[in-house]
Order: structure tokens, then C-alpha cells, then sequence
């Protein structure tokens, strides 16, 4: 029998760097895979901590908005949050995070995100506050969040 040329063995040095290409793929797919679980563990554990606490405190809400903000504002990694409510007419503030959340009523100002949650939007992201039209033109809602010192903003409709 004769050999037969095969290319695995006709470049080795190229073979090689395949493998090492190949194995630096799977190690970026594994980390990402591990990441994922992180998350999904994290949120699992934030969702059984609110439930004892809705268990803890039967008819007692506050306690209840209290530990959702908190483990929110964890998961987000954030440095301020608020949990509201809307009323059909305006937003109240039923827990929050900071002592620089305002605590009265906020209507929601024309083409703010607050707007947008009443219209329908489920996720507003504003990765720099001050880049949006709503701010240049004054709209309170949006100065309010540079007053405190944030610059990226997130609400989610519960």
C-alpha cells in the first residue's frame, strides 16, 4: 500500500493555527454560554427574593416595590431607579432609590419616555439623554435626569 497525500499532514503549521482558530472560537462560545447563565441564575435569584418578601408581607406593598427597585437596580448595575405607577393622568412614585427621585406627580411630558410608555413602547433606552430633541427643547423630565447626575436612561413598562 501506498500512502496517500493528505492534506492534514502536506501543512502541518497550517493545520495548526485551524485548531488554534477553531479552538479560540469555542473558548469566545463558552465564555458567552457561561455569561448567559450568570444572568438567567442572577435573575432567578432576584425573582425568588422579591416572591419571599411578597410572601413576608401580605397586603403590605411597599416592602414589595421596595425589594423589586432594589434587585432592578442591581441587575441593571444602576445608581438610581423608581418604581411608578400611572394613573391615566400622571406617574407616582411607589418606591425608589434615591433620595433625588422627585416624590410628587409627574405627567408625562410631550415626547418624553414617560410619553412613550403611556403610547405603548414596553423598553425606552436613551443612551445619552442629552443627545435627544426632547432635552435641547427643554422638556423637564429629561433636565431632571441631568440633575441628578445621569446621562443614560432606561424605563421599562411593568
Amino acid at each position: 500500500m501506498s500512502p496517500t497525500p493528505d492534506s492534514t499532514f502536506t501543512n502541518p503549521e497550517q493545520r495548526i493555527a485551524d485548531l488554534q482558530r477553531q479552538l479560540a472560537e469555542r473558548e469566545v462560545e463558552l465564555a458567552e454560554c457561561k455569561a448567559e447563565r450568570d444572568e438567567a441564575l442572577e435573575q432567578q435569584t432576584a425573582t425568588a427574593e422579591v416572591l419571599q418578601v411578597i410572601n413576608s408581607s401580605p397586603g403590605n406593598l411597599a416592602p414589595v416595590f421596595d425589594a423589586m427597585l432594589e434587585k432592578a437596580m442591581r441587575l441593571c448595575e444602576a445608581t438610581y431607579g423608581g418604581l411608578q405607577s400611572f394613573d391615566g393622568a400622571v406617574f407616582r412614585l411607589m418606591a425608589h432609590g434615591t433620595e433625588a427621585m422627585p416624590v410628587e406627580p409627574i405627567a408625562p411630558d410631550l415626547g418624553s419616555a414617560l410619553e412613550r410608555i403611556v403610547r405603548g413602547d414596553k423598553v425606552v433606552h436613551i443612551p445619552d439623554v442629552v443627545d435627544t430633541e426632547a432635552y435641547r427643547s427643554g422638556v423637564p423630565s429629561r433636565l431632571l435626569l441631568t440633575k441628578m447626575g445621569a446621562r443614560t436612561a432606561l424605563w421599562v413598562a411593568l
